[in-house]
């Protein structure tokens, strides 16, 4: 009998990714294991996840929104409502364990699995556990982490050290820089700037570039700038008869981008950073400053501390960003020295490790 698993959670890409790398893993290590997800409807894995191959189920969940209150009447029930969709999913699909990447969706799934004994399985990207994972570790068979020091938030001897796992077609690739700038119309000559926001963007960051748009022209500088849905239409006006300039809201192959660039701007959550460890490019980072316990700007420190990027607060990114990247284009012993640290803190086999203990767990 094939084993079936669900693999829960989304949102942002921080989610996403390593929740398809994880999947991948899976595939790869017995491909006959059935594979199904569960997202939140509306939101990006929904439509994601099906561009990746694999099948996935919409549940109506959302969110606390701390900004407007009042959108939080509806929460309580779109809660349980979505506590009796899962119920459903489970009845139906009859899983072997359930693996939950954060995000909305993945509380009410494994909260449901547990309740049933199921036996579930937790990937916590940060070195901030979120609260609903902190809640579901206290059951989970095992909880994946990608740093030290983790028992302050999980029961220790239930927890594996194993990093962030990366999707499979960033790791394995084999893309040469040319081939990457012309993926995207750009001029191999040229030096090229990727700015990636994350997938939902960033703003700090896109308002910096807009505003020096010009500055990077001038100094012969290319530009790969993926914007995030928001800002796109702006960028698009933007960047309209620039040859020097390719902007989309979102890179579905991301792989061709980091082959292009030479010089990364980027936020500094757990999966950006991994990724970027394993393609080891000099990155200039702008941490999310609203993230929970800040902890992109401790992300990005840690990296900072050890010569591997260069760190450029939201606050200040409109004044420094664009110059900070200007001089690091100019400065190409500066761009070796990030090259190197930042790919010595590259871990590429996360996700085989993920599954291989999922596996082993299961097949007992």
């Amino acid at each position: 009998m094939s084993k079936r698993i669900i693999i829960a959670g989304g949102g942002t890409g921080g989610h996403i990714f390593p929740a398809v790398a994880i999947a991948g893993a899976l595939k790869q290590q017995d491909p006959s294991v059935e594979l199904l997800f569960v997202g939140a409807q509306g939101k990006m894995e929904m439509e994601k996840i099906p561009q990746a191959g694999y099948r996935i189920e919409g549940i109506t969940i959302a969110g606390f929104n701390r900004s407007s209150l009042i959108k939080n009447i509806g929460l309580p029930f779109k809660l349980i409502k979505s506590f009796f969709q899962v119920s459903g999913i489970i009845r139906a699909f009859m899983p072997d364990a359930v693996i939950g990447v954060g995000g909305y969706s993945s509380f009410p799934v494994l909260r449901s699995a547990q309740a049933k004994g199921i036996p579930t399985f937790i990937h916590e990207s940060n070195s901030f556990a979120g609260k609903s994972n902190i809640l579901l570790g206290k059951k989970a068979a095992r909880i994946f982490v990608a740093s030290d020091g983790m028992e302050k938030f999980f029961p220790a001897d239930r927890i594996s050290v194993v990093g962030n796992p990366v999707r499979s077609v960033i790791v394995q690739s084999k893309l040469t820089r040319e081939e990457g700038v012309r993926f995207f119309g750009l001029d191999p000559a040229k030096p090229t700037i990727l700015s990636t926001g994350g997938s939902l963007g960033a703003k700090g960051i896109n308002e910096a570039v807009a505003a020096h748009l010009d500055d990077l022209e001038k100094n012969g500088l290319q530009l790969i700038w993926q914007t995030g849905k928001p800002f796109a239409g702006q960028a698009a006006s933007l960047c309209a008869g620039k040859k020097d300039c390719w902007t989309r809201d979102f890179i579905p192959q991301m792989e061709y981008a980091f082959a292009a660039a030479d010089i990364v701007v980027s936020r500094s959550g757990a999966m950006s950073i991994a990724e970027l460890c394993v393609v080891k490019k000099p990155v200039v980072f702008v941490p999310f400053p609203f993230a929970a316990e800040d902890h992109q700007t401790v992300n990005a420190r840690n990296l900072v501390d050890k010569n591997a990027g260069l760190l450029v607060t939201d606050g200040e990114a409109m004044d420094k960003l664009v110059d900070t990247v200007l001089a690091l284009a100019k400065d190409k012993e500066k761009q070796e020295l990030l090259k190197t640290n930042i790919g010595r803190m590259a871990v590429t086999d996360a996700g085989d490790r993920i599954a291989g203990e999922i596996l082993k767990a299961i097949n007992g």
